[in-house]
């Protein structure tokens, strides 16, 4: 365990080293790295390379890392673990590869087709600081196989997918969830922004993004669109920019009504999961109703952001794309179910 916590460790320095423009022989520099991400996907902009890596880096702090594994119980005999993983964010997958590695299991990694770049040049770091790393880690191109459990995420058809083929076996299946906002009427343009950051954040391409906000009756969308204005360069981004465009010629096509400030689109709907490029929101007359309805719809939403005190789980503003070591997604704890295999 003092190997493997300190293997981590030490891959937080690298990266918060890597960060200020440091490099270590024969590795990549920062904009060499940033750059081959964005060849390979046009969503993993400089900007979201740089905010994945800064998350990665707190996520390493020695203080709560430790903390972390103090819940890792002593394992016997170590089991394979394959882990598909998501794309839709630079290195979305780590904090899985964190959980198994420190477990003391292997894991069998299948990447996205979307993230293959970033993830596997922390793993080649991270085995140059400890060799022994290297017999716990396999990559698998075609079909897995040779593995004791699993823990997979995607969306709702290929958890249907995972869960006929991999139920058999101890897992973790993880679906579609959204992200969304309570406002009161009352936000400051800075908490405006800051709840920008939680809708834009990764061009809103995660579950934890704000795709949704709950609004009082009689809210004023401009009051929001001038909040966010500062976020108006992701439509310079092509792919953001097509998603806009789609959605606003589907949505003129069908003469559905929405509010558009050129780079946002807000439209009424009672759906929690708003496409790229569109923000839903829903009017309510009292905070106890909303209340209610995040309640009923819990296993849905990946997060709550409102200064507003709820009896559900909330964020404060800006805070909806910065989980520490021990956000779990889905608030299933990994190592927990780790700590079962044996």
């Amino acid at each position: 365990m003092e190997k493997r916590l300190k293997a981590f460790t030490k891959l937080g320095e690298f990266i918060r080293a890597f960060l200020k423009g440091e490099r270590d022989t024969d590795q990549q520099k920062p904009d060499e790295l940033i750059d081959t991400c964005y060849q390979y996907n046009g969503w993993f902009n400089r900007e979201n390379v740089l905010r994945a890596l800064n998350g990665l880096a707190g996520m390493l702090e020695t203080k709560d890392l430790s903390a972390f594994a103090k819940q890792i119980e002593p394992l016997k005999v170590p089991k394979t673990v394959a882990v598909i993983m998501a794309g839709n964010i630079p290195a979305v997958g780590f904090h899985d590869l964190l959980c198994v590695l420190l477990s003391g299991h292997k894991i069998l990694i299948k990447l996205s087709s979307d993230d293959k770049i970033l993830l596997p040049f922390l793993v080649e770091k991270l085995c140059s600081i400890e060799p022994s790393l290297k017999e716990q880690i396999r990559y698998a191109e075609g079909k897995l196989e040779k593995f004791d459990a699993v823990i997979a995420t995607g969306s709702d058809n290929s958890a249907q997918y995972f869960s006929h083929y991999f139920g058999k076996y101890p897992h973790i299946i993880r679906r579609n969830r959204s992200s969304v906002a309570v406002l009161s009427g009352k936000e400051t343009p800075e908490e405006l922004e800051l709840i920008g950051h939680d809708i834009f954040d990764y061009f809103g391409l995660g579950c934890r993004n704000v795709s949704k906000v709950f609004v009082p009756k009689g809210y004023k969308p401009d009051t929001l669109f001038e909040g966010i204005f500062s976020f108006s360069r992701v439509i310079e981004n092509k792919k953001y920019a097509n998603n806009y465009e789609y959605n606003r010629a589907i949505y003129l096509l069908n003469k559905e009504p929405f509010l558009d400030n050129n780079f946002l689109l807000i439209k009424r709907s009672e759906s929690l999961h708003s496409p790229v490029g569109v923000l839903f929101f829903e009017e309510y007359d009292s905070i106890s109703a909303v209340n209610a309805r995040l309640m009923t719809q819990e296993a849905e939403i990946q997060c709550i952001v409102t200064n507003i005190p709820l009896s559900v789980t909330t964020l404060p503003p800006g805070t909806a794309q910065c989980p520490s070591v021990f956000t779990f997604a889905d608030n299933v704890n990994t190592i927990g179910f780790l700590n079962k295999l044996r």
